[in-house]
């Protein structure tokens, strides 16, 4: 996901999104524990967006402050 559709999602959108990628990064570890992922690099990549979205989210709440 790129940091410019990120930036333009409202807050509550980015609510949502971080509540998905938590979801899903727990399902791919999962899969990998069970030996069913086919590639690893899909974690890497989720908990990169996942510290995306976080960010933004703190950005704005600094800005608002």
């Amino acid at each position: 996901m790129k940091a410019k559709l990120i930036h333009e999602m409202t807050d509550e959108e980015l609510n949502t999104k971080l509540a998905e990628l938590k979801e899903e990064l727990f399902n791919l570890r999962f899969r990998h524990a069970t030996g069913q992922l086919e590639n690893p690099n899909v974690i890497a990549t989720v908990k990169k967006d996942i510290a995306r979205v976080k960010t933004v989210i703190r950005e704005r709440e600094i800005k608002k402050a």
